[in-house]
């Protein structure tokens, strides 16, 4: 209660007045000139302790003294101006503490890195054949559900590799809940029919995949302590024959999940799956000419339920007319069946 009738009393304090301060002011705005001896008398103080408040209030630039009289500078434009060199420190403070927080990030790195090194090498292990791979991240999924596996794909060779022997396994982890996986692929990959109808039933179980036009390197991290890396960066797997290391580090991992969510941030999501498959297939049958009310019929839904699901397309696909959805649709690989 205390801190809040102070609060009260001095309302301008940030602005770097105090109450007796505040006081003195508002005698100057009703008198509107005045000498020291009149202010003096006015709150009933000092000519002394008035002159060292007047000398401060000048320093701020609310008053004027002019031979010694004290004028007051309108309101508006002299705490205005107050207020404004207040919010620069308050702005150049928090730059200062975002600087700081940069900071401590690079603090927490290095304590990583000095407890990595104080607790001896880690371990490395080589990798080598899709077969052991894939193995290997279904047992730490068995081992440690649920798992969360965080993936980036180059190529299409890798992809359909996985539609054909592997893709399986990991959806059925997915539907029981052993993993959870995200996917950055090339949208170049989507056009490949195996691989379209992999990745939409990878959804369907509850995985999530976006496409980029071009993925940097194959690297995976699987759980909080697990990292994959290619014997060569930036290159995909089938180039060298599965062969990869898995480190167990936590640095490593946290540097590889920052990569992936910079990724993430950039990749388009696929409209297909639980939630964006609609869009998509109003957009395949207008594609092959059929009118709106065709494509109703067809559905089984209304008209507007056809113009509303072009209209979320087109949102998704950052299209201004129907036509530039299409086309930006056959690009990702929506249309394709």
């Amino acid at each position: 209660m205390r801190n809040e009738q102070q609060t009260l009393a001095d309302p301008l304090e940030p602005l770097g007045l105090d109450a007796t301060q505040v006081a003195l002011y508002t005698a100057i705005l009703r008198l509107h000139r005045a000498t020291r001896a009149q202010l003096a008398e006015a709150v009933n103080a000092s000519a002394d302790t008035v002159g060292g408040q007047l000398d401060h209030l000048v320093r701020l630039g609310v008053v004027d003294e002019q031979s010694g009289v004290y004028l007051a500078r309108h309101p508006a434009s002299a705490l205005g101006r107050l207020a404004a060199q207040r919010l620069d420190r308050l702005a150049e403070e928090s730059r200062r503490i975002d600087s700081a927080l940069g900071s401590i990030r690079a603090l927490v790195r290095d304590y990583d890195t000095g407890h990595d090194y104080r607790t001896g090498p880690f371990p490395v292990e080589l990798v080598s054949g899709a077969d052991v791979l894939y193995e290997s991240v279904m047992g730490m999924a068995v081992q440690s559900p649920p798992l969360t596996l965080l993936v980036a794909i180059p190529d299409g060779r890798t992809m359909t590799d996985f539609a054909r022997k592997f893709a399986g396994p990991w959806i059925d982890a997915l539907e029981r809940g052993l993993m959870a996986v995200r996917a950055v692929l090339p949208v170049h990959t989507l056009a490949l029919p195996e691989v379209h109808d992999a990745v939409t039933r990878v959804i369907a179980a509850g995985g999530s995949m976006r496409t980029l036009d071009r993925v940097p390197s194959w690297f995976m991290t699987a759980g909080p302590g697990v990292a994959g890396l290619p014997a060569r960066w930036g290159g995909n797997l089938p180039e060298l024959a599965y062969n990869l290391y898995l480190l167990r580090t936590p640095i490593v991992v946290g540097m590889l999940n920052s990569l992936f969510e910079e990724l993430w941030s950039r990749a388009i999501p696929l409209p297909w799956g639980r939630r964006g498959d609609a869009a998509a297939q109003v957009l395949r049958l207008a594609a092959q000419g059929l009118s709106d009310e065709s494509i109703a019929r067809q559905l089984g839904v209304s008209v507007r339920t056809v113009r509303a699901r072009f209209a979320e397309a087109m949102a998704e696909l950052g299209a201004q007319s129907r036509f530039q959805a299409g086309v930006e649709a056959a690009r990702r690989g929506w249309l394709d069946q």
